[in-house]
């Protein structure tokens, strides 16, 4: 009886090889998303795109797509984005000059025009074109749409920032009935028909709030919240924000991040991830796998079990 001889694989055998390794792996991990499918299904998510976080074209479309993706999952997303770097490049480009108080825009009626045409314009449309074409339905507003956001002057030093103080979120709601997917502006209205430039955490902090949305994700540049060792804290609550600013581990940028995710659990919302956006499947990493995404804040009377389910 002759043995067969051996033979080595050649390179299709082994790159047929290596895609059945990826579809196992692929089937593997949506078979271990399946209880945080059901957990998030029928959830309010407000999601904030930061202005680096939509740097390219390529993270523009892989954005789209998870949200899309979550809709189609049961997810109710919300986007509400900034535009910052957008904005400054406007204003170069017309040659208006910007002043800063305490790192805040001073916002006079020619800047806040520009503004309102790059944030409910230029970016806002990029975003709901980045949606539609990945097969979701978005629509782009702005605050100031059916009064969804009524702000106040937040300091007269500032010019025309403004503190959202009464929110009417019945808009949102329409369109989330109608299978859209809304795309927010950070720009409120005036009681007396000003527009106000509203930061675009604080915005989306008083939309979740106003929603009672199960979770709010702060897309930013960095990876979440670092601990005094430079660690990424993985699991906070509210006590623990308060001590570590207290302390002066939370400073800078991260402040105005974690004020607005306090402000956000107060109003109640559910949950808080400070994350970061530019990562790929940013969001979907945060509400489908067990380990998450970024740091989850929580309030502290609640469980800080590392992810809730």
């Amino acid at each position: 009886m002759h043995r067969q001889p051996h033979t080595f694989p050649g390179p299709q055998a082994m790159k047929k090889q290596d895609m059945n390794r990826d579809w196992i792996a692929t089937a593997r991990t949506l078979s271990q998303a399946l209880p945080y499918l059901q957990r998030y299904e029928g959830a309010t998510v407000v999601i904030k795109l930061g202005g680096h976080a939509m740097g390219s074209d390529e993270a523009m479309e892989s954005f789209a797509r998870d949200v899309v993706l979550m809709q189609q999952v049961g997810v109710k997303p919300v986007v509400v984005h900034g535009g910052g770097p957008m904005i400054n490049k406007m204003l170069a480009d017309l040659n208006i000059e910007s002043e800063f108080v305490n790192g805040k825009r001073v916002t006079d009626l020619a800047t806040v025009e520009i503004v309102e045409m790059v944030l409910s314009g230029l970016v806002n449309k990029r975003i709901v074109q980045a949606i539609n074409s990945q097969g979701g339905r978005a629509v782009g507003i702005s605050g100031k749409d059916a009064n969804l956001m009524v702000c106040e002057q937040t300091d007269p030093t500032l010019g025309f920032v403004g503190t959202p103080v009464d929110m009417n979120p019945a808009i949102i709601a329409e369109l989330g009935r109608e299978g859209l997917i809304p795309v927010i502006a950070p720009v409120g209205a005036g009681r007396n028909g000003e527009t106000f430039n509203v930061n675009g955490d604080t915005a989306a902090g008083a939309i979740a709030g106003a929603l009672k949305a199960d979770r709010l994700l702060l897309l930013t540049d960095v990876s979440g919240v670092k601990g005094a060792d430079g660690e990424v804290l993985t699991s906070l609550n509210s006590d623990m924000i308060r001590s570590l600013t207290k302390e002066g581990v939370i400073a800078g940028g991260m402040i105005p991040k974690t004020e607005t995710a306090l402000d956000a659990l107060r109003d109640g919302v559910r949950a808080v991830v400070i994350l970061d956006g530019r990562a790929p499947n940013a969001c979907l990493l945060e509400l489908y796998t067990e380990h998450g995404a970024g740091s989850l804040i929580r309030d502290s009377e609640q469980n800080n079990s590392t992810k809730d389910i």
